[in-house]
């Protein structure tokens, strides 16, 4: 944003406190500049915010879907028209690569709202299960999707337009209100969502609340509907015990240790370029990052050659930007230390580039530790481990020895066998020769295992937390009483009985089940007999 200090000033420093005097005081990654302060929402007010949101939530749950749909169309209207300021903004406060704002975070919001506005009113249709007519006679049943109400968005900085919409688009498209609690790190690309939806549906309806962990801890108790979290896997559990504690659902995304398993066969320029990049968009930021390589013995020497010379062509700035705050640059570094410390070779990158910022050049590693902390925990950094492994059941159990399960790939050129492998993978996305680009496709479910977490974003299945399903039954019945009804006589009992038999399986036999019938009319003449 072009009022952004250019002087190094108090807030730009690593152990100054990010919140302070009731504000939000970042520092712009790439040249460790100050940025102007976002005012906090104070923890008083986030009770009033939540009650507002869900008045405006009901006068929106009655709009029919198609108005919803024609209005979540001009949300994104109103968003892509401050495509300029939401760059901007992103690479401000996250220091991404221009390129990946645009590819990764502006262009899918269109694909995304229209995914939902045209494909989504046919997913919230309500549906008319057939009730048995001799069990249930003159009743009709409709099964509808309802909104939950209000929900309670909290998200990470390291997609912070991306992963908002995928949560805020399809509930605002049921009918939902969000109370929308970003990262403090990206405060301002967040406030320009909240701009944007204010625009179409006015201020309540999607509501901004900018601070810490203390302002979503008191969005979640200020009696919200359901809450979707995607962050840390210590944070989660905080989370989900408060949700729990509400008895309100809840979508957890934690996090990654993707795998890529590179089989002999495979293309080593494709697989060794698919790979790079999947673990250095948004510089391995990105809980679908590839954070460990298995490569069997015959293909492993070529793919860390050709790895390490594609990782050397890579230039800071345009290629891989900076790390996003001074705690996951912290992270990496001691990742990348220890793995050095245990025996692990730098094939390419590991050091510090003599510029300001939270730079790190793309590394990659060989002879790594399978106990090493860049193998056994989430880096989110730009460093690509490789790992050679004896054959494809090695690959596939190293890759499987994890607490994460969120995306994994095979990289081979025997279509049948990888895709056979993918399947024995512990993972909520598996992919054959390509890996993580499905979080910008609206119509798949991203979602993972483990301590990845049970929460999906995309396809229909992120409705399942967005909204609950309403059986309404009508019953045109004319009669004074139904079969069931008080008294129990011992005619029901004996319709109960012969009811089981006429429904069993191919091991009653034919003459069990006359006699069942029989026995149902004459229990049926006698049935209100005390």
């Amino acid at each position: 944003m072009s009022d952004a200090s250019t002087e190094q000033s108090p807030s730009a420093r690593a152990d100054a406190p990010l919140i302070r005097d009731g504000a939000i005081h970042g520092v712009c990654p790439t040249d460790g500049a100050g940025l102007p302060p976002v005012p906090c929402t104070p923890i008083s007010e986030i009770e009033g915010i939540v009650a507002r949101a869900r008045e405006a939530q009901r006068a929106h749950a009655a709009r029919d879907v198609e108005t919803r749909a024609a209005m979540l169309h001009r949300f994104k209207a109103a968003l892509l028209a401050r495509g300029e300021r939401v760059a901007e903004a992103i690479v401000l406060e996250t220091g991404k690569p221009e390129a990946e704002v645009w590819l990764h975070e502006v262009v899918p919001a269109a694909d995304l709202a229209k995914y939902w506005s045209t494909e989504g009113p046919a997913l919230l249709a309500s549906s008319e299960p057939e009730l048995d007519a001799l069990s249930y006679p003159g009743k009709r049943a409709v099964v509808e999707r309802v909104p939950r109400g209000v929900v309670a968005l909290i998200t990470p900085w390291n997609f912070p337009v991306a992963l908002p919409l995928r949560t805020m688009f399809p509930a605002l498209l049921a009918g939902d209100a969000v109370v929308f609690k970003p990262s403090e790190h990206t405060p301002r690309s967040a406030a320009l969502i909240a701009e944007a939806a204010a625009e179409v549906y006015g201020e309540d309806l999607v509501a901004l609340v900018q601070g810490g962990g203390d302002a979503g801890a008191a969005l979640i108790d200020a009696g919200v509907d359901a809450v979707v979290f995607t962050g840390s896997v210590a944070t989660g559990r905080k989370v989900a015990g408060a949700a729990a504690g509400a008895l309100v659902p809840v979508s957890l995304e934690l996090g990654g240790k993707d795998a890529a398993i590179v089989l002999d066969d495979a293309d080593v320029e494709r697989a060794a370029r698919g790979i790079l990049w999947g673990a250095l968009a948004n510089a391995g930021q990105n809980c679908a990052s590839v954070e460990r390589v298995y490569a069997t013995k015959g293909v492993a020497p070529r793919l860390r050659e050709r790895l390490a010379a594609l990782a050397k062509e890579l230039v800071l700035g345009r290629d891989v930007g900076p790390l996003t705050t001074p705690a996951q640059l912290a992270i990496v570094e001691r990742h990348l230390s220890q793995a050095r410390e245990q025996g692990a070779t730098v094939l390419s990158g590991g050091g510090r580039p003599e510029r300001e910022g939270l730079w790190l050049e793309p590394t990659v590693l060989a002879d790594v530790s399978h106990e090493a902390e860049c193998i056994v925990d989430e880096t989110f950094g730009p460093i690509v481990p490789v790992i050679e492994v004896a054959d494809e059941q090695a690959a596939v159990d190293a890759a499987n020895a994890s607490r994460y399960g969120l995306t994994a790939s095979v990289w081979t050129r025997d279509l049948t066998r990888g895709e056979a492998v993918a399947r024995r993978l512990q993972a909520g996305v598996v992919m054959v020769n390509n890996h993580g680009f499905t979080g910008a496709v609206p119509s798949l479910p991203w979602t993972g295992v483990g301590e990845s977490g049970f929460g999906v974003t995309n396809s229909p299945h992120a409705l399942d937390v967005l909204t609950r399903p309403r059986t309404v039954v009508v019953d045109t019945s004319r009669g004074k009483r139904e079969l069931w009804w008080h008294p129990y006589t011992p005619a029901l009992v004996r319709i109960g009985r012969a009811m089981a038999t006429l429904r069993a399986g191919r091991g009653t036999g034919l003459g069990a089940k006359l006699r069942a019938f029989f026995q149902l009319l004459g229990a049926f003449a006698k049935r209100w007999k005390v």
